[in-house]
């Protein structure tokens, strides 16, 4: 029986790539039931006892069902009309086109909680152009914030638009429409873009700007690799350490950890120093290896860490004292978050084959076995 807060609501996700399955994965992740709509013609067979190591899939059962098909269209109507959520992530127009659009799916039930997943959102001059992370973001100020001075913008991976911005903002909007449906009775559309997430995002930045504590030249901020204090440096062994020590007190320990304390140095906050001590920092910082940094400057409050790699995670103290990642089937993986006191959630079932749970999903949800029987003669489930 699954557990987390989530638990006893039933999800519909029409597979897509990206922040669709991040969104199910947070859903399935705090105790939700969430079913995979595959496409048949993905359907490869695959060992349930090797489950694909895609770390963003797991936690559900798929069915695989011909969209293209009327009884395939039926068949996820039916299931609709159990469901309290259905989420997709095409371009607007598509789930229309199929038959399974917000309109039928409220017809069928009018309590589910419908979500709609794209980058420019539903309307607009961009809304049927094909795009990417590194676009949504670019129209929003996020990119262009994002760099060191003189070079080109950075994509910060794609955490601010495909994740941040999307798959979590689609998952709140999911979570707190399904709130409001608790009171109403009634379902509606929740239509998550990721430019609108990642404007949301920006706010904070909106207002520094606003208050004329925020400039618009690149790696020149407070936050954006400017300041000396906020920055990462190089090690002797080629790695890297952090620092964020903003705050009066927490730097003035970070001088005296480094033996700075009494060198007569440019004012933390004179932008005009900063070069100065970058360089400063720079050389010293290279002077021992990333270990022996964390043995001066860990458990301090200079607000230290060191850069690990992906892989050097999981053998963090700390992030095992935490469990903050875990192992399962050979996958190292994130645990599901945040924690709660009450109904804290579990890791669910592994990532699943496309089509793995299709007769098992079925009948749960009531067709008979015969007519399961006829819909895969007919190639309408796989």
């Amino acid at each position: 029986m699954a557990n987390g807060p989530l638990a006893g609501i039933k999800v519909l996700e029409v597979a897509g790539i990206g922040p669709g399955p991040f969104c199910g994965m947070m859903l399935s992740d705090m105790g939700a039931d969430v079913v995979r709509i595959d496409r048949a013609d993905k359907v490869r067979g695959g060992d349930p006892a090797s489950p694909p190591p895609d770390v963003l899939a797991r936690g559900r059962r798929s069915v695989a069902v011909d969209l293209k098909q009327p009884d395939g269209v039926e068949t996820v109507l039916k299931l609709v009309e159990q469901s309290d959520v259905l989420f997709e992530g095409f371009r607007p127009g598509v789930m229309e086109r199929l038959g399974l659009g917000p309109d039928v799916c409220l017809e069928r039930n009018p309590k589910i909680v419908y979500g709609r997943m794209t980058g420019w959102g539903q309307e607009g001059p961009y809304s049927q152009m094909a795009g990417h992370d590194i676009n949504y973001i670019a129209l929003t100020g996020a990119l262009d914030a994002i760099g060191r001075q003189g070079q080109n913008p950075t994509p910060p991976l794609n955490l601010v638009g495909d994740f941040g911005g999307g798959g979590m903002l689609l998952a709140f909007g999911i979570a707190t429409a399904l709130v409001e449906s608790g009171r109403s009775g009634k379902g509606q559309v929740v239509d998550a873009a990721m430019v609108d997430g990642a404007a949301t995002l920006m706010g904070f930045f909106a207002g520094l700007g606003a208050m004329g504590a925020w400039t618009e030249g690149r790696g020149t901020n407070l936050l954006d690799s400017g300041a000396h204090f906020y920055e990462t440096y190089e090690t002797s062994d080629g790695k890297f350490i952090s620092l964020g020590s903003m705050e009066p007190q927490f730097y003035a320990e970070l001088l005296e950890k480094l033996g700075l304390a009494d060198e007569d140095l440019p004012h933390q906050m004179d932008k005009s120093g900063w070069p100065l001590l970058k360089a400063r920092f720079e050389t010293l910082f290279k002077t021992r290896t990333r270990d022996q940094w964390c043995g001066l400057l860990d458990g301090s409050d200079v607000c230290f860490a060191p850069v690990l790699a992906l892989s050097e995670v999981k053998d963090h103290p700390h992030i095992q004292h935490r469990q903050t990642v875990v192992e399962r089937n050979g996958l190292v993986q994130p645990a599901p978050s945040p924690r709660f006191g009450r109904t804290e959630p579990a890791l669910g079932r592994p990532p699943a084959h496309p089509g793995q749970h299709t007769d098992d999903v079925l009948t749960s949800f009531g067709f008979p076995s015969a007519e399961i029987a006829r819909l895969r003669d007919a190639k309408a489930v796989a």
